[in-house]
């Protein structure tokens, strides 16, 4: 699958599939074959950032 390429939805995306079935984002970037960096990158880029401990971007 395609990750959508706007930020907001993505970030929507992720985090949904964060909550209802990957435990990590390592484990969501294997399974989807997405590259983590540039996932990352491009959440930053609207203020996000990655929590490990609640799984999820802020």
């Amino acid at each position: 699958m395609k990750l959508p390429q706007d930020p907001v939805i993505l970030l929507s995306y992720i985090n949904t599939q964060l909550r209802d079935f990957y435990p990590s984002l390592d484990e969501l970037c294997k399974s989807l074959n997405a590259d983590r960096q540039q996932l990352v990158t491009k959440l930053s880029s609207i203020g996000y950032q990655y929590d490990k401990d609640l799984n999820k971007f802020m």
